[in-house]
This record gives C-alpha cells, sequence and structure tokens, in this order.
C-alpha cells in the first residue's frame, strides 16, 4: 500500500508511524474511519478535547485583537476560564518574546518545506520572529497533567517544528536564512503556568534532526503492508481508536489513567489544516 497522491507529513502522521506503524497505515494509507473512543468516561474525555480546542481558538481571537473581557466572557467553563485568567496573567508572548516592536508575530499559522521529496508541514500555535532573527516557538498543551520533560524531548513534535521553522522559515526574517541557535520551543500548559518546557535550539541539533527525519519518512515511503506491524506496548492500545482492527481489546482505558504523553496529540495542532494558505517554499 502506497502513500496517497500528495500526502503530506506532519509531527502527528510521524508520531503515529513511530508509536505504531499499524495505527498510520490504518489511519492515513487505508484512510479507515475511528470505530472507537479513545478513553471512557466517554463524555468526560470529549470535554477535555473540547476545552482544548476552546482554549486554543480564544487565544486566537486574542491575537486577532478582541478584547480581554470580551473573550472571557465566552468562559463559561470555570476550567477554561481559570486556563483563560492563567494565560493573561502569565502573558507568554511577553515573557518568551520580550516586548520588541519589531517581532512579527503570526497565530496558527502554518510552514511548508520538502524532505527527500515529500512535504512536510507544521501548523504552529505562535510563530514569533524578531528584527535580530531570533524565532519563539510558542504551542499551548492543555493536557490534564504536566508532560514530564524527557516525554517531551521525545515527541516527533519537539523535531518537526524547529526544524521546519529554519529550513522554510527564511522569508519570515527578510530573507535571510535563520540560524538554528537563534530558535527557541517553548511549551506552554494553562493547566501548569508556570511551569513551562523551555528548549533551545541548535546547529548541531538541526543536522540530527534533519537525517533522522529523512530516514524515517524514507523508510515510511518504501514500505508495504507487511512492514507496518503492532506496537508492542499494548497499553497505547487500551486508548488507540483501532484497537479493534488489532484484535487488541474493545474497551477504552480510563481517563485517568490517560498518560501526559499520550495526551499531546491534539485536535487543533496540525490535523486541520487548510493547505490552501500554505505559502510554497522553493529549495
Amino acid at each position: 500500500m502506497s502513500l496517497p497522491t500528495g500526502f503530506r507529513f506532519s509531527q502527528a502522521s510521524l508520531q503515529d508511524y513511530v508509536d505504531c506503524p499499524r495505527r498510520f497505515q490504518l489511519r492515513y494509507l487505508a484512510a479507515l474511519q475511528w470505530p472507537a473512543v479513545e478513553a471512557e468516561p466517554i463524555e468526560r474525555n470529549e470535554q477535555r478535547m473540547a476545552l482544548g480546542e476552546a482554549f486554543h481558538r480564544m487565544v486566537q481571537q486574542w491575537f486577532l485583537g478582541l478584547p480581554d473581557d470580551a473573550i472571557s466572557r465566552a468562559a463559561s467553563d470555570p476550567d477554561l476560564l481559570r486556563w483563560w485568567q492563567g494565560f493573561l496573567a502569565y502573558h507568554p508572548v511577553s515573557s518568551f518574546c520580550g516586548d520588541a516592536e519589531d517581532t512579527t508575530i503570526r497565530s496558527e499559522y502554518t510552514l511548508d518545506g520538502e524532505l527527500v521529496g515529500h512535504r512536510l508541514v507544521a501548523k504552529y500555535d505562535f510563530l514569533g520572529v524578531s528584527g535580530a532573527g531570533k524565532v519563539t516557538i510558542l504551542d499551548w498543551k492543555t493536557s490534564m497533567k504536566r508532560t514530564p520533560n524527557d516525554a517531551l524531548h521525545a515527541r516527533l513534535q519537539t523535531r518537526v517544528y524547529p526544524f521546519l521553522a529554519v529550513q522554510a522559515g527564511a522569508y519570515l526574517n527578510k530573507g535571510d536564512a535563520i540560524n538554528p541557535d537563534d530558535v527557541e520551543l517553548v511549551y506552554w500548559f494553562p493547566e501548569s503556568p508556570l511551569a513551562p518546557a523551555r528548549m533551545r535550539y541548535s546547529t548541531t541539533q538541526y543536522e540530527a534532526d534533519g537525517d533522522y527525519l529523512a530516514d524515517l519518512i524514507k523508510r515510511i515511503a518504501v514500505s508495504d503492508d507487511s512492514d507496518f506491524w503492532m506496537t508492542q506496548d499494548r497499553d497505547r492500545c487500551r486508548f488507540c481508536v483501532y484497537r479493534s482492527y488489532c484484535d487488541r481489546g474493545t474497551s477504552a482505558g480510563n481517563l485517568d489513567e490517560l498518560a501526559a504523553e499520550w495526551q499531546f496529540n491534539e485536535s487543533s495542532e496540525d490535523i486541520d489544516i487548510d493547505f490552501e494558505q500554505i505559502a510554497e517554499i522553493a529549495f
């Protein structure tokens, strides 16, 4: 089974492959509909995901210039209001980017690059580029638990987002190449506003990420059906919506047992990408 024509790799699809090649096959190649819920209780899990999406929308409205109080009035859920008040109090944009007037800010912004003949895309919650070429990537993580730093470092998003900012972001920097040493990725948790995860990038890491991502994409591109094996970590299967296809159970795992790193991928990250709005970059 080959990749669909025009397939775009993203941190989410690459993470699916790394976690479970079979999951990648079912989701992106077979394009099967999700047959099961992710976690139970279903209502509370759906509420968790809805709150994450609502928070992203509120921050987007804030970047568009809507008044703080008007956005606050739209937060009917107490947890959502608490998250929003934490955002206003902590003000992660000025905390990590400073108040430089020459910083260009982009919210819910998508970059598109090319690697070993395939397209690689990323949708950023926040991307700031200063006049001096400093790049700050902010990502809102609305998981119930603060993800441990070692789990954050292991995620594909931590590799893809800064790598693509360097590879495809020169036009955001007045046409000048972005120095990997001037890039910082920050994960900010509304549930833990005083405990952000700051990750400075480097030229060494950029080169390592480029090699790793290229090898990963080439491996996926040449795989046949027999290469998409199931994960050996059966705990993951309890929270996988495809578990029934693999005879790995029919009941969902309990939401309280869902590990923080497994809550990492949120629907607003890069699943709903409007490819018509992506700037074409020449390499």
